[in-house]
């Protein structure tokens, strides 16, 4: 057994925020002020602590199979567990692509012998090809939880119609990666910005994301099935979702930390290691994004976690891959960025993080009362931490080195276990 004592517990999806013991037992958890263990009950004591449910990654890349010096499933499961997550959802774009169900159950049961709980999404399309609808039903039957090529957009608009008139009726979202390569002239830099100027570069301007938004929305409207933009990182954009989920709950959209942290400046200052798709923006859309995650517009925080060897990001600008981790530093940056400015209360972050990406992808997670499952993060949110190279990650590319920030995770417990415990 193991107890809690003393502890805030922020449970957003119970709209619970108290102080009270937490007991668990063979994963079922008790939640009452003046609770006892038997003898031998682990204890934990939780004064200055917040207790939460187990954070939820709806968006990050293991590279497992096919780029496993980068991340594999372990040192991924690893990187969650440390920054405070007990679900991922992992991105299809690996080698071979999530097209089929036998790709699928290998991960999935991999994924089980891991401390966390690990989701995949299955490829939209045949090959990640963008010309066919892959046979969505089998990947559902084999345990999809959502349906993505990730790291490429449909450019077919018929392609997308046709997935969700199959993705909807089987009750899993389609969530999409909104780039079209018609606006862009070197991927990972904000188009015709300041940063593209500093490097004579011309970049991927905004047009790439809000036209494809503004195309993609309408059609899930007119299917009336789920719809996710991914890390969404333009203000147009973010304008064209309010509009859309005025009139339709289904649609939804995630952004990401780096996405609500940084802008183009950091390009300049950080070179490879800012460099992610779609790119970093202007403060003029960092502050659009805040604003869509203050009004509800924006209700799920996703990390677009994107392991990358050292090699790599060492590569000219335009040679190196894009993307950067983000397990690990998530927590700390959407207080850092969000709550200590008073953009949001910590209560909301927390729903950001768990709730309600575990009722959009229909998670058995993201809240905690007796039945659930016991998985939860303890933290503190006024220590704080420096960022530096070693992280559990396989890989290092962050940008956030070297900076000292908020919200110090203390235990992640997964089904009553303790899987990670930090230091101090």
């Amino acid at each position: 057994m193991l107890l809690v004592k003393n502890v805030r517990l922020i449970n957003p999806g119970m709209d619970q925020d108290l102080v009270t013991d937490i007991l668990m037992d063979r994963g079922f958890l008790k939640i009452s002020p003046g609770l006892e263990g038997p003898e031998g009950t682990r204890l934990i004591d939780g004064r200055g602590l917040v207790a939460a449910p187990g954070l939820i990654d709806t968006h990050s890349h293991f590279r497992d199979p096919g780029f496993t010096y980068k991340e594999d499933l372990v040192t991924g499961a690893a990187a969650a567990a440390k920054g405070g997550y007990t679900s991922v959802i992992l991105m299809a774009n690996v080698v071979p692509p999530v097209d089929s169900p036998q790709v699928l159950t290998d991960i999935l049961e991999r994924g089980k012998k891991t401390p966390i709980h690990i989701y995949s999404c299955a490829n939209v399309t045949k090959g990640m090809a963008g010309k066919e609808v892959g046979d969505l039903k089998a990947l559902a039957d084999a345990g999809a939880a959502g349906f993505t090529d990730d790291g490429k957009p449909i450019l077919d608009p018929e392609i997308l119609r046709a997935a969700l008139r199959t993705a909807g009726p089987l009750g899993l979202p389609v969530s999409l990666h909104e780039e079209d390569p018609g606006y862009i002239k070197e991927n990972g830099i904000n188009g015709h910005g300041e940063a593209a100027a500093a490097l004579g570069l011309t970049g991927s301007d905004r047009e790439a994301e809000y036209t494809m938004v503004e195309r993609d929305l309408r059609i899930a409207l007119e299917e009336k099935a789920p719809l996710c933009i991914q890390h969404i990182n333009t203000k147009e954009a973010v304008d064209l979702v309010r509009k859309a989920r005025a009139v339709c709950p289904l649609v939804h959209a995630e952004a990401t930390p780096h996405h609500f942290s940084l802008t183009e400046k950091a390009v300049i200052k950080k070179g490879t290691l800012a460099r992610v798709n779609p790119p970093l923006r202007t403060e003029e859309d960092r502050m659009a994004i805040i604003r869509g995650i203050q009004d509800g517009t924006i209700d799920i925080i996703a990390t677009d976690h994107a392991p990358h060897a050292d090699f790599e990001k060492a590569k000219e600008f335009t040679r190196a891959p894009s993307g950067m981790i983000g397990l690990e530093t998530a927590l700390s940056l959407g207080i850092r960025e969000l709550v200590q400015p008073g953009y949001i209360t910590m209560n909301h972050l927390i729903a950001l993080l768990t709730c309600n990406p575990a009722a959009f992808y229909h998670l058995n997670a993201g809240t905690v009362r007796e039945g659930a499952p016991a998985d939860l993060v303890l933290f503190d949110p006024e220590k704080t931490w420096t960022v530096t190279d070693s992280f559990a990650s396989k890989s290092s590319n962050s940008p956030f080195i070297g900076e000292t920030m908020p919200g110090v995770v203390k235990y992640t417990i997964v089904s009553g276990q303790v899987v990670y415990r930090g230091q101090g």
